[in-house]
C-alpha cells in the first residue's frame, strides 16, 4: 500500500482548480508532482493557490506527454476540455498509470474503445469523476436498494437542468475563438450531460455487473434559447446572437437495460429556468425516490408528504455521509467532490481497480455521440455498445472498499479525512 501518491494534474481550467485547491492539495496523502495546461495564465493561477497554502511549486509543463511519460507520476488526472479528455487519458493508461477523468462526451465511439483497450492492455484503470455517484440521495437511494426496499426496480429517471446561458456559457466568450463548452452548442446536437444522473443510476441498475443498456432514443427540440439570450443580453446585432446553434434546446433520452429497466434522460440548459435540478427518481415496485419532491416513498407508509427526506436519511443514509455529517464537509459540492477524489486516491493507494471503471467510464462516454446519432436519424433506436465484451453477466467480484458503488461497504478504519 502506497502511503502517498504522486499525482499530475493535466488542465487547470475552473474545473481542474478546483479540485486542486479545495481537494488535492488538501489531502496529505497526496503529492502533486505535475501542474499541466496550455495557458500561462491557467498555470499562474493555480500556483497562486499553491503558494497561499504553502506548498511547493510542483514542476510546470504545457505537454501532457510529460507527465505521462514520467515514471514517478503514481496518477493522472485529465481535468481538461472535453477535446482533449481522451487523447491525454489513453496516453496515460498506455503509460501504465491510474487515470481519472472529468464527466463529459466523446465525439466518436472509436474513442470510447480506445480507453477500453488502453486499460485491457496495460492493467491500468481508468475512473470518471463522476461526483453525483456520491451525492447524498443518490447513495441513499442505494442503500435502500440494497435492502430491497424499492422491491424490484422498474425505471429511473435523471437530467441536466441548468440555465447554463446565464451561468457560464458566455462567460469569457469570443466569436473568434470560441470556449469549448459553448463549441459544443454551436456545433453538435446531443444529450451533452449526459452522466449525471446516468451515473447513479446505473450503479442502481447494476449496468456492466449483472446488467447492460441496450438501445437508446433521443429526441431534440428546435434551438432557440441562446439565440434569445444573446440577443437580450448582448444586443440583436451582436456576433453570439446570430451564429447558428445547433443544440435543441431541450433533449430527451429514453434507454432500455438488458434486465427490462428503462432510464429517461433529460438536458435542459438554454431555456430560463429558476433552478438546478436533476431530476434523479428510481422507481420500484414497492417504492420511489423523487428529487423533485424531495422526496422517499415506501408501501405501507402512513402520513406521506413531501420533503421527508431528512427522515430517509436519518434511518438509511449511507456511511459515507453518515461521517460527512459528522465531521463536515469539504470540498466543493457540498463535500461530493471530496468522496469522488478519495475513491480514486485510495484506489491508487491500494492498487485495486475503481468504483466506477473503464467499462462504466467508456459507457456514459459513448451516450452523447449516441444520442446524436439518434437525433440525427429523427429518434431512431441506436444500439449501445458493450464495452465489456460480454463480461457484464459474469464480472470478476468488485473490490469491497469503503467507496464502493457495488455494495454498501462500512469502513471506519480509512477515515474520509486522512491525518497528515
Amino acid at each position: 500500500m502506497k502511503q502517498r501518491v504522486k499525482v499530475g494534474v493535466v488542465g487547470l481550467g475552473l474545473r481542474g482548480r478546483c479540485l486542486v485547491d479545495m481537494c488535492l492539495s488538501e489531502m496529505p496523502d497526496v503529492e502533486l508532482a505535475y501542474l499541466c495546461d496550455v495557458s500561462e495564465e491557467a498555470l499562474a493561477l493555480t500556483v497562486e493557490i499553491l503558494d497561499n497554502k504553502g506548498i511547493p511549486t510542483p514542476k510546470l509543463t504545457k505537454d501532457y506527454r510529460e507527465v505521462v511519460a514520467d515514471k514517478a507520476v503514481d496518477a493522472v488526472l485529465a481535468l481538461g476540455g472535453w477535446d482533449m479528455h481522451m487523447t491525454v487519458a489513453r496516453a496515460s493508461l498506455l503509460a501504465g498509470k491510474y487515470t481519472a477523468i472529468e464527466v463529459g462526451c466523446a465525439y466518436d465511439i472509436s474513442e470510447c474503445w480506445a480507453l477500453v483497450d488502453a486499460s485491457e492492455a496495460t492493467g491500468a484503470p481508468l475512473m470518471m469523476l463522476e461526483n453525483d455517484c456520491y451525492c447524498r440521495r443518490a447513495l441513499t437511494a442505494l442503500n435502500m436498494a440494497k435492502q430491497g426496499l424499492f422491491g424490484e426496480i422498474v425505471h429511473c429517471d435523471g437530467a441536466y437542468r441548468h440555465y447554463l446561458a446565464e451561468y457560464d456559457l458566455f462567460r469569457g466568450a469570443s466569436t473568434e475563438k470560441l470556449p469549448y463548452r459553448l463549441w459544443e452548442y454551436v456545433y453538435r446536437n446531443a444529450h451533452q450531460y449526459p452522466t449525471h444522473d446516468l451515473g447513479p443510476v446505473s450503479k442502481l441498475l447494476n449496468v456492466n455487473r449483472g446488467n447492460r443498456l441496450i438501445t437508446l432514443v433521443s429526441v431534440a427540440s428546435k434551438a432557440r434559447g441562446l439565440a434569445d439570450y444573446a440577443a437580450r443580453t448582448f444586443g440583436e446585432d451582436n456576433a453570439f446572437a446570430k451564429l447558428n446553434y445547433r443544440q435543441g434546446d431541450i433533449v430527451t433520452t429514453v434507454i432500455t437495460c438488458a434486465g427490462g429497466e428503462t432510464i429517461t434522460l433529460n438536458l435542459d440548459t438554454s431555456l430560463p429556468r429558476p433552478n438546478h435540478l436533476q431530476d434523479f427518481c428510481v422507481r420500484g415496485t414497492r417504492g420511489m425516490c423523487s428529487e423533485n419532491l424531495q422526496n422517499f416513498y415506501l408501501v405501507g407508509m402512513e402520513n406521506w408528504h413531501t420533503f421527508n427526506e431528512g427522515e430517509f436519511y436519518e434511518k438509511y443514509d449511507h456511511p459515507l455521509h453518515r461521517e460527512l455529517q459528522k465531521e463536515g464537509s469539504r470540498g466543493a459540492h457540498g463535500g461530493i467532490d471530496w468522496l469522488t477524489v478519495r475513491a480514486f486516491i485510495e484506489s491508487v493507494k491500494n492498487g485495486t481497480n475503481t468504483p466506477i471503471d473503464v467499462y462504466d467510464t467508456a459507457t456514459w462516454l459513448s451516450i452523447g455521440v449516441l444520442t446524436e446519432q439518434s437525433i440525427a436519424k429523427g429518434g431512431a433506436p441506436v444500439e449501445v455498445p458493450d464495452f465489456t465484451r460480454g463480461k457484464w453477466f459474469r464480472r470478476e467480484p468488485s473490490v469491497r472498499q469503503k467507496y464502493s458503488l457495488d455494495e454498501i461497504v462500512d469502513d471506519p478504519d480509512t477515515p474520509v479525512y486522512p491525518e497528515s
